[in-house]
């Protein structure tokens, strides 16, 4: 039999440059060193985040329990490391990933990778952006709304979703609201947020300034 006939086609197509790049910027050794590695784990979770962002910026929507699929044609170990196999990438150490991301502080980590992007790339920070949009959610989302609000506007808690001023034009479901704020040089985002879904721009929008410029 010839080698022709025992060659194995895997794909890298995009996914090869957004790979590149999460390397060059440092993702997954930022990620590790926030979460810390675990010896006895066959996948790191900046690994997995990296994974995360190939399936993201693959343009597939499929349930988690299905997330190993996407990679079965791709070139894995080329894209995430030679010991990496798709039946590591299973939605129980995502939802595990997940958890320790959130703990950690998810706002946090986006603006110390963004800083990572920003002295990697020589951004200037002299003028940036701030914009919010909203999402559109189905589904009940009970939850009691009449909780504190955190002083602190970067800090963790988990968001209300219910219903507000909808830019997506559904003002029938329930939402969240999506604030960023990127550069004006180069459009990178610096910082990302999570709101409840009746969040008004002119409450928050002084203490996102606020925070992000300390």
């Amino acid at each position: 039999m010839s080698s022709i006939e025992n060659a194995k086609i895997q794909n890298i197509d995009h996914l090869g440059i957004v790979a590149g790049l999460i390397d060059e910027i440092g993702i997954v050794e930022i990620i590790n060193s926030k979460l810390g590695i675990d010896t006895r784990e066959k996948i790191a979770a900046g690994i997995l985040v990296k994974a995360i962002l190939l399936n993201g910026l693959g343009f597939v929507s499929r349930p988690l329990y299905l997330f190993s699929q996407f990679f079965e044609d791709k070139a894995i170990q080329t894209l995430l490391g030679e010991d990496v196999e798709c039946d590591y990438l299973n939605d129980d150490k995502i939802g595990r990933v997940m958890d320790k991301l959130y703990k950690y502080g998810l706002n946090n980590l986006f603006i110390e990778i963004g800083l990572s992007v920003i002295n990697k790339f020589k951004i200037n920070t002299k003028y940036s952006h701030l914009d919010a949009t909203s999402f559109h959610l189905h589904g009940e989302y009970k939850r009691e709304e009449n909780q504190e609000k955190e002083s602190e506007i970067t800090r963790e808690r988990p968001i209300i979703i219910t219903k507000g001023y909808s830019r997506d034009h559904r003002p029938d479901l329930k939402q969240c609201v999506l604030d960023l704020i990127t550069s004006s040089d180069g459009d990178i985002p610096l910082l990302m947020r999570a709101g409840d879904g009746n969040e008004a721009d002119k409450a928050v929008f002084g203490k996102i300034l606020a925070e992000f410029k300390k």
